[in-house]
């Protein structure tokens, strides 16, 4: 263990502080249940339920996407990806920072005007509808438990130490019950508001974080930095290394997996479905763009800070001081204790406690608006509600079912694995599967319903078998070389597309590809705000 700067002592393991902690987090379940209730009674129909009556603002859909996005994979994640790997580890937050252009300047605006509740209304504007929405339903599926069993373990992780006599398998079911009750009872709105009050809180306590962290170093950049670059550790073997967190190459040894990594983040979070289909609670698509625009600022400052939490963990803490103590997923919490106490433990504890609720919910109702609408509705039923209001009573029905998935996976999986690791996963099979048929069907007039159920299958099923071959799953008996699957996968998704579109012709495909680019690019008919 070495302290470069400061010359400490290793820090003793302190007491569990999980009364203070746990008055917090209940302080925030309190406020969101009340916004829940609330929400729950302006939930009456499927645009209020699915869309929050599309009437949120710019400023505050920014808020909300920043707060579904810093996931526990960033504030847990990362920052212990960077304090046990130094440079490679902080790949992540470039990745996900950039990713937000190919967002901004690529599909915000086209899926805000073509598009009604989720991205499969952009893909069917102009193709047959049932084979593609059926697809685009199971890549939404997929992709959201993907995320949300990374949410599910960082929750487990957190709790084991926050709470004294709480195991994992006990906090994991609290999250997904508490996910469940948002969802099936608050519906887009509270869930939008659960995210708003969770991204102010992140943030607040990020700021102060890295103040604290800095002010170790009397604020100057130079002593941080300087006391990076001799950080020791103990290998498997048991025997003592130092090395320079500044210099890559301490994670990704192969250079294929960092690119094959980067493919996955900058082009994943487009064929996100949860982030996606924020865009539809704004009025409009000008509010879409504007809130792209407030997200990438309060995220862009979010994973600069990242900096700091692993930098910081490695250099005051150590990396086996870390691994003693929780584990990866535990560097920003105790970090936080570290240079706070044990009130502020608390506090950064019970905020990414939050922030995991927070996420979880959103990526429950983008699973279960998808199911509802695409697969029940438009591809059992054609298109028509049986019944009024059923809808909206399948979306909660298939809350019930995707939380129990969660929980049941994130149980079997158990606390050792990186939630940022596998939430890279979830961006390689949404960058695979639903990126290559939106950006084709959005600018390409060739492009066909063949295209597309190539694209979305081939795409799914390539970047989900690779991950089941790779060093993640296999370790070193791996047919697959890279731990992302994105390099190889993303090429086979938009390749298949296009091949499937040149082997076959649909005029009718082609003649509606005038139509919606006016839309996409007028909004001219667009989904409006529902008036009260």
């Amino acid at each position: 263990m070495l302290f470069p700067l400061l010359s400490q002592a290793t820090p003793a393991a302190p007491a569990p502080t999980g009364h203070t902690s746990l008055i917090i987090f209940l302080a925030f379940v309190a406020a969101t249940l009340v916004i829940t209730y609330f929400s729950a009674r302006k939930s009456s129909g499927s645009s209020a339920y699915f869309a929050a009556d599309r009437r949120i603002t710019g400023w505050q859909n920014g808020l909300a996407v920043a707060g579904d996005y810093m996931s526990a994979a960033s504030f847990l994640g990362i920052a212990g990806m960077i304090a046990l790997n130094g440079f490679d580890g902080f790949m992540y937050s470039v990745g996900f920072l950039v990713a937000y252009l190919t967002v901004l300047f690529i599909v915000a605006e086209p899926l805000r005007n073509a598009g009604k509740y989720t991205m499969a209304d952009v893909l069917a504007y102009r193709l047959k509808p049932r084979p593609v929405r059926a697809l685009a339903s199971l890549s939404t599926l997929t992709v959201s438990l993907f995320y949300m069993i990374a949410q599910m373990v960082g929750a487990g992780a957190l709790v084991k130490l926050l709470i004294p006599g709480i195991s994992y398998e006990v906090a994991v079911i609290g999250v997904g019950v508490l996910m469940v009750v948002y969802v099936v009872f608050g519906g887009m709105l509270a869930t939008t508001w659960v995210q708003i009050i969770k991204a102010v809180l992140l943030m607040s306590g990020s700021v102060f974080l890295s103040v604290l962290v800095m002010h170790k170093y009397n604020f100057s950049f130079g002593q941080f930095f300087d006391s990076l670059t001799a950080i020791k550790s103990t290998t498997a073997d048991g025997v003592e290394v130092t090395r320079n967190f500044l210099s890559p190459g301490l994670l990704f040894k192969n250079p294929w997996d960092q690119i094959s990594l980067g493919m996955a983040l900058i082009f994943g979070t487009a064929g996100l479905p949860h982030i996606l289909i924020r865009f539809y609670t704004v009025p409009d698509a000008k509010t879409a763009r504007s809130s792209v625009v407030w997200a990438m600022v309060i995220i862009g400052l979010f994973y600069i800070m990242t900096t700091f939490f692993g930098f910081g963990a490695a250099s005051l803490m150590g990396p086996d001081y870390i691994m003693a103590h929780g584990g990866t997923n535990m560097a920003a919490p105790e970090l936080a204790r570290f240079v706070g106490g044990e009130t502020f433990f608390a506090f950064i504890s019970a905020v990414a406690f939050a922030t995991i609720l927070a996420v979880v919910a959103g990526l429950t109702i983008s699973a279960s608006t998808s199911f509802a609408h695409d697969f029940y509705t438009n591809v059992i039923h054609h298109g028509k509600e049986h019944r009024p209001g059923e809808e909206v009573r399948v979306a909660r029905i298939t809350a019930f079912v995707v939380g129990a998935a969660s929980i049941l996976i994130a149980i079997a999986l158990g606390s050792g694995v990186n939630v940022a690791f596998l939430v890279g996963l979830a961006f390689a099979v949404a960058a695979s599967a639903n990126l290559p048929p939106i950006i084709l069907s959005i600018f390409w007039k060739r492009f066909n319903t063949a295209g597309a159920v190539a694209g979305l299958a081939a795409g799914l099923i390539s970047s989900i078998g690779l991950i089941i071959i790779s060093p993640a799953i296999m370790g070193e008996e791996a047919l697959f070389p890279l731990k992302n699957p994105a390099l190889a996968s993303i090429p086979i998704g938009f390749f298949a597309a296009v091949i499937a579109t040149l082997c076959s012709r649909e005029p009718g495909a082609e003649a509606k590809f005038a139509e919606l680019t006016v839309r996409a690019n007028t909004g001219l008919g667009a989904e409006k705000a529902t008036a009260h």
